[in-house]
């Protein structure tokens, strides 16, 4: 009996079906009528301080509409028991992944009923049969929300098509000038419903509010979500733009023809060939990572210290904020629920992008909030293999800085910055980064460089460089390319120094150029045991 999932629901029923008597559930019922009967006493005594009261004043100030409370018209038994419904049909509800489940309007719907009241009575039988219908619903819901998502596109805009989801879809009245609206939810169907394609864990029904303020306050600019499987654009006006992956969009007008047959036509249901690409800045980044990691990493809060105060024996202890460190909030229920695995997971994020633990706080020689927010968009770390992305260790990096001679009217370039190991030794204010990796750039951005977003190999410096440091993929002869690339941009009289394969060493590589080869280093790269070498070329 898996469909009532109330933490472990299965076991809160025994071979008949009944109910445990110490199951979450069982122990609601039993304290909503410990406080009706509370409120029927009250009612007809009109007398004692019970925890009930404020039933009383919620049930009255709804039916009152505001007017002034009599007594009589307070101790009204049937309003309180209204309040008293409504408040226990939502901890009922949120005891089980329905709301998660159900479709924008169904889950306005059930909020509207709880806030005005009129929820059915709350009844043992009828609330877990109401449960098991709607935990046996979910997967309809699954349709129900491509068919939500559909209906609620603007029929102002001529973007949106009549036949099926097109690669760009409008969503009107998403935020107004209090900021987000319960239209929100549109654009979290979605997400879950790509999830869902990704084969991925789901986003909370409340996941996307903040990153739709996040997107009204960066009004005008495309954000990358969930691994590059859609975008999304807000303007002030209250408009969302959504742009979503062709290999996600035919899947959706799939699922939307199974709703409507002969509406849809076939050519919105047909997997996109290499033709229709999306563009080149619309990458799917692979795997995104669990939505209850990122959820734990959206949570986190800048970490604190309490410093004892002298003197003062009111207050002995002050909360002292902890420059460049992030702490998880903990008390939440998303920390102290979340699985170990959700965690760990958030743990080695945090270790990934230079973070250290320190007890219960995590410090990094950068400002990282800008970081995480970028990550818990995104949904994704940088994928090693597609990145080539391996930091340069501190003693090859000290060597690169050493042989590269800067002074500080130098120019530099690092085209392959990556979080910065070959930066740290370079001045933010003669420095220009390239780095593919948006993650990355926020990174150097905490440093303080200005990075270019962009790949090296596409990007058009437009001037040249006194000095060029770098640390190129390996992959694929892809380092020569690289190092080829940025000696175009070597000015005359520059240096440039890049760590490179051994297999490189004494060979002459870029003609004109002086060479000069260090000896060469094994297993200074984590995670691999390649060889590599510095050359440092001089342009005469």
């Amino acid at each position: 009996m898996d469909m009532l999932e109330v933490g472990n629901f299965a076991s809160d029923f025994d071979n008949t079906g009944a109910l445990a008597l110490t199951s979450p559930l069982e122990l609601l019922f039993s304290e909503y009528r410990r406080k009706k009967a509370d409120i029927e006493r009250i009612a007809a005594y009109v007398a004692g301080e019970t925890d009930v009261i404020h039933y009383f004043m919620s049930g009255a100030q709804l039916e009152g509409r505001g007017h002034q409370l009599s007594a009589t018209g307070l101790f009204q038994s049937d309003h309180a028991i209204r309040a008293l419904d409504a408040s226990y049909w939502s901890q009922a509800m949120s005891l089980t992944d329905v709301l998660d489940y159900m479709p924008t309007d169904k889950r306005n719907d059930w909020n509207k009923q709880i806030r005005q009241h009129e929820t059915p009575p709350f009844d043992p039988e009828s609330v877990k049969a109401t449960l098991r219908g709607l935990l046996m619903q979910r997967q309809s819901f699954f349709a129900e929300r491509i068919d939500g998502i559909f209906r609620a596109l603007s029929g102002e805009h001529i973007t949106n098509s009549p036949a099926g989801f097109g690669k760009r879809m409008i969503l009107s009245n998403i935020t107004s000038c209090y900021g987000s609206t319960d239209r929100v939810g549109y654009i979290n169907d979605l997400r879950c419903v790509i999830s869902k394609f990704m084969e991925r864990d789901e986003p909370k029904w409340y996941a996307s509010s903040k990153i739709v303020e996040e997107a009204r306050h960066m009004h005008g600019q495309w954000l990358t979500l969930d691994g590059g499987s859609l975008r999304l654009r807000c303007y002030l006006k209250g408009t969302a733009h959504l742009e979503v992956h062709p290999d996600m969009a035919w899947r959706l007008n799939a699922m939307l023809s199974s709703l409507y047959p002969m509406a849809i036509p076939p050519e919105f249901r047909r997997k996109p060939t290499k033709a229709q690409k999306a563009p080149k800045d619309f990458v799917m980044m692979g795997r995104p990572l669990p939505f209850a990691t990122l959820e734990l990493l959206a949570g986190m809060k800048t970490g604190t210290r309490f410093i004892k105060q002298e003197n003062n024996w009111r207050q002995p202890y002050r909360r002292e904020e902890i420059p460049n460190s992030m702490q998880f909030e903990y008390g939440t229920l998303a920390v102290d629920k979340a699985p170990t695995a959700a965690r760990e997971e958030a743990e080695r994020v945090l270790a990934y992008i230079g973070g250290v633990k320190d007890g219960p706080v995590w410090l990094f020689e950068y400002r990282a909030n800008d970081v995480i927010a970028e990550i818990v968009r995104t949904g994704c770390l940088p994928d090693r293999k597609t990145h080539q992305y391996y930091p340069t260790p501190k003693p090859i990096a000290e060597l690169v800085a050493e042989l590269a001679q800067i002074g500080e009217a130098h120019s530099c370039l690092e085209p392959s910055a990556g979080q910065g190991g070959l930066c740290d030794f370079l001045r933010p204010a003669n420095t220009t980064c390239v780095e593919i990796s948006p993650v990355h750039c926020k990174v150097l951005e905490g440093k303080g460089f200005k990075p270019v977003c962009a790949d090296f190999l596409q990007w058009s410096a437009g001037r040249t460089f006194d000095r060029i440091v770098m640390n190129p993929p390996f992959s694929e002869g892809r380092a020569l390319i690289h190092l080829q690339k940025a000696a175009s941009l070597l000015a005359a009289g520059g240096r440039l120094v890049a760590v490179l394969p051994s297999s490189y060493r004494g060979k002459d590589l870029i003609a004109g150029l002086s060479h000069e080869w260090s000896e060469s280093f094994q297993g200074e790269f984590e995670g691999t045991g390649v060889a590599v070498t510095v050359l440092a070329l001089t342009k005469a």
